[in-house]
């Protein structure tokens, strides 16, 4: 209770939701996992596109069990089910609450378990550990990481368990519950908890036999535990294989200022190690070497493995070995949890022997003066509050331990006051960095609005328009998170995980897509050929979100146009090429000649064109080897003059701008005589971490002369081939013709896509779906195959002649990891059944037998006998 009072706590003070206006969906919490707890909701009750192996609703389909494994397999994350749809928000808010409380009391029963102490005191520094300046910072919008909080106390006490040969089958189940939950933060809470296991191991007074045989009864629970959640993982690993590659980043250790500045409240950095625990357990960690009640041993033991631990985190190669040997994207300190709980350990250590005298203390005040000294010459202590903060809570502490060391002339401590004294400091400093934490991400980070009317409309626009599988419905180009399919319904390109396939990213791109995140949040690409290609027959417009400032706000509401489509399995002739590609390699540098690839037909005219900048000059090329010209950003917005595309295309046409490298709007002057030009929004970034999707500006007048009007925010790059004009009868015909051809029924479960064909039907099947690995297809009753690629689309080739088509999604690594997790199991069952009968036949053998009440005589030798066995 007491973590969860300062969480909210804080939360009312930085009115955060749901106790202010102030939104919490930052980054990846908002694009990421509200959408997927919401798609779990779902699958829960049923109403999802899909199941656990492929998810319908994103990327065209993408394999979904990789994602359950990396978003929502933690047991908490069942708990969205008793929610309603439409408070996913405050699901996700109340699991968070609960995950961080849970790891208070994990902690607190490690704490009791490795030594005996005052139960108030464990749970005081259970609270710090939970509330450590990474849950605070990190953790918090990353819900899925704190099952890592959680599961290293209790691969602590797994490995105590081990030390006495107590509990393996439990051990194995926690172990495999840990991996299953989180896999990425229980692969640092193993490596932990092996550290804490070999450091009791050494303290301990066992030979060195008994200690080898704790050791190896850890490592074979351990291994088993993983045994038992490779299902899980082996699925998560093949799909990180076959993703979207990120960037690699290059580790910097941080300044050591700015490593002492984070173990202080009130401070916020991204990017450094948030270490922050409370300045009371701070205190008594740093007294621990100078505690003289404590034996050397544990006094020197500990302390060096904090210091070891801080200083792997700063040293390059342990660093990688901390984060499975790759540097994060993201936050580069994603260990730092494992510090605060080796910390806070060693503050138990040290009060578990009783309270530091004066000594103790004082060279641990010292030690911290120093530590704030130091850190005041960091910029993260800048902030008006942070040293004030820092000082006030180094006060509270301290007395509070002073006071929890004298007694009264009775002879009786001052626990009450020191205790009070205590927890106020706790509550206070965590309440503060956490608001302070919670208010200074919104200023470094996207955010996203929770569910609201927004969303309520385009749910229920999609709900109404949908027609899943006789056609696709698309949330829209006007995005409000980074999984839209996922949050609002329908079955769209939208899609954001880390497991991003890499055939999904290359294909839409290679057709003029846009995306965010270096290529793993692929976006809505609102173009008539690409919704013929991917049965796209609905299609949801809405207005730019309200609360994203990107560009001037558009009225109206939520609107639905619908287009005649193909089937989702269509017949192409065989088009077998002369290098023999057919896959994404295949692809050249034009999207609409890619387009035309797919669609099998020409629609396009790529016309020549002229740019010119806001002086009317020839713009420069482009400096960075891409081909194209550069066009620099207007002085103001509303400049009269502006950077133009001016060109001809065939009257009529819809008209088409591809400039993924170009960041601003463009407008269509010269169009149709009914003002039909149309506002393109387009975003990117250097170095590119987003890059823009082409976009319909409107239709081309009867001179069939064009004009765009560019207002460009930064540098930008206008490619060859930008402009696209569509010959809007030309498609029309080719759908016609794929209609004609493609399949009469079409039937969709989880991992199973069937068509019905038309009798005969000679060529290549294709599913327009990504070809992600793990699909196998089969023509008629033939054999089940690997499905074969069109230009990165499934295909099945119809040998001779064939009228019906089934393809079946096995996610790869499902095999492997269940033969494994079936032979883990066998041998924990094994090992827990042994353990249970060295129980009882030790139970056996120790069963006391009664005393005798007469003395036995001299002549009675089977009384003798039972006197003989009593004693």
């Amino acid at each position: 209770m007491f973590t969860v009072a300062v969480l909210c706590a804080a939360d009312v003070v930085a009115r955060s939701y749901p106790f202010g206006p102030r939104t919490r969906s930052v980054n990846d919490l908002g694009n990421q996992y509200v959408p997927f707890h919401a798609h779990l909701w779902d699958l829960l009750h049923g109403r999802a596109d899909g199941g656990l192996f492929v998810n319908w609703q994103s990327g065209f389909g993408s394999s979904f069990l990789p994602d359950v494994g990396t978003y929502v397999s933690s047991p908490f994350a069942l708990l969205v089910a008793v929610f309603p749809r439409d408070e996913i928000d405050l699901a996700v808010y109340a699991i968070t609450l609960l995950k961080v409380a849970s790891a208070a009391a994990a902690m607190a029963l490690l704490l009791i378990g490795l030594r005996p102490g005052r139960w108030w005191a464990a749970g005081l520094l259970g609270s710090s550990y939970a509330l450590c300046g990474w849950t605070l910072a990190d953790a918090v919008y990353n819900p899925m990481w704190l099952d890592g909080l959680i599961a290293l106390p209790l691969m602590c006490l797994v490995g105590e368990w081990a030390r006495r040969g107590r509990r393996p089958f439990l051990g194995v189940l926690i172990v495999a519950l840990a991996w299953i939950a989180n896999f990425y933060t229980a692969y640092m809470a193993t490596l932990a908890a092996g550290l804490v296991l070999l450091l009791r191991l050494w303290l301990g007074d066992l030979s060195r036999r008994q200690r080898l045989s704790a050791a190896g009864r850890a490592a074979l629970i351990t291994v088993l535990g993983m045994g038992l959640a490779a299902p899980l993982v082996a699925v998560v690993y093949f799909g990180t294989r076959h993703s979207y590659p990120g960037r690699v980043r290059q580790f910097v250790p941080v300044p050591t200022e700015d490593l002492l500045a984070r173990l202080l409240p009130g401070t916020y950095s991204y990017g450094t190690p948030a270490v922050f625990v409370g300045t009371t357990a701070l205190l008594l960690a740093l007294a621990l070497p100078f505690h003289r009640a404590a034996p050397g041993r544990v006094r020197a033991g500990w302390t060096l493995l904090v210091v070891g631990v801080a200083l792997s985190m700063q040293w390059g190669p342990t660093h990688l070995l901390w984060h499975a040997f790759a540097t994060p994207q993201g936050s580069s300190y994603r260990q730092a949890f494992v510090l605060c709980a080796l910390v806070v350990i060693a503050a138990w250590h040290t009060l578990s022997y009783g309270v530091p005298g004066p000594r103790a203390l004082g060279a641990a005040g010292a030690l911290l003066a120093l530590v704030i000294a130091v850190a005041s010459g960091s910029e993260r202590t800048l902030h008006v509050f942070s040293l004030p903060l820092a000082l006030l809570a180094a006060a509270g502490a301290l007395g509070g331990l002073i006071l929890l060391g004298i007694r009264r002339k009775d002879g009786r401590p001052l626990a009450v006051l020191a205790v009070a004294l205590l927890v106020c400091t706790q509550f206070g400093e965590a309440a503060v960095t956490s608001a302070a934490d919670t208010r200074l991400r919104l200023g470094h980070m996207d955010d996203y609005a929770p569910w609201g009317a927004r969303q309520r409309d385009q749910a229920a626009a999609i709900a109404e328009a949908d027609g899943w599988p006789e056609y696709r419905t698309d949330p829209g180009r006007e995005q409000t998170v980074g999984n839209d399919p996922l949050l609002v319904g329908g079955q769209g390109a939208q899609y954001y995980s880390s497991l991003t396939s890499d055939v999904l990213s290359r294909t839409l791109t290679a057709l003029g897509d846009g995306w965010t995140s270096r290529g793993r949040n692929v976006q809505s690409l609102d173009n008539a050929v690409t919704d013929a290609i991917f049965s796209v027959g609905a299609r949801v417009h809405s207005p730019p979100d309200p609360h994203q400032n990107w560009f001037p706000q558009d009225g109206g509401g939520v609107t639905v146009t619908r287009q005649d489509v193909p089937p989702l399995v269509t017949v192409r002739p065989h088009t077998d090429r002369a290098d023999g590609r057919r896959d994404v390699s295949a692809f050249g540098p034009s999207p609409y000649r890619n387009q035309e690839l797919l669609l099998g037909s020409r629609v396009y005219t790529v016309p020549r064109f002229t740019v010119r900048t806001a002086a009317g000059k020839p713009p420069s090329p482009s400096d960075d080897g891409r081909p194209g010209v550069r066009v620099g950003p207007l002085p103001y917005a509303s400049a009269p003059k502006k950077p133009t595309i001016t060109g001809s295309c065939p009257a009529g046409s819809e008209l088409y701008l591809w400039a993924p490298h170009f960041s601003g709007t463009a407008w269509l002057v010269d169009g149709s005589a009914a003002g039909e030009g149309l506002t393109g929004r387009f975003r990117s970034d250097q170095p590119v971490t987003k890059i823009a999707p082409m976009q319909r500006l409107g239709t081309v007048g009867d001179s069939g002369r064009f004009r765009i009007d560019l207002s460009p925010n930064k540098t930008s790059l206008v490619p060859d081939g930008a402009v696209g004009c569509l010959d809007t009868a030309r498609l029309r015909t080719a759908v016609e013709e794929l209609k004609a051809t493609g399949a009469t029924r079409v039937s969709v479960s989880d991992g199973t896509i069937r068509a019905e064909l038309p009798a005969n039907s000679t060529g290549v099947a294709v599913v327009a779906t990504p070809r992600i690995s793990g699909w196998r297809c089969a023509a008629d009753n033939a054999p089940a195959v690997p499905a074969k690629d069109h230009y990165g689309l499934i295909a099945v080739p119809l040998y001779g002649s064939a009228s019906s088509v089934t393809c079946t999604f096995h996610p790869p690594g499902l095999r492997l990891g269940t033969a494994v997790g079936a032979v883990s199991l066998t041998a924990a069952l094994l090992l827990g059944a042994t353990g249970a009968i060295r129980r009882r036949r030790a139970r056996v053998a120790f069963t006391p037998v009664p005393l005798a009440t007469t003395r036995p005589t001299p002549d009675d030798p089977t009384a003798r006998e039972r006197m003989t066995t009593a004693l």
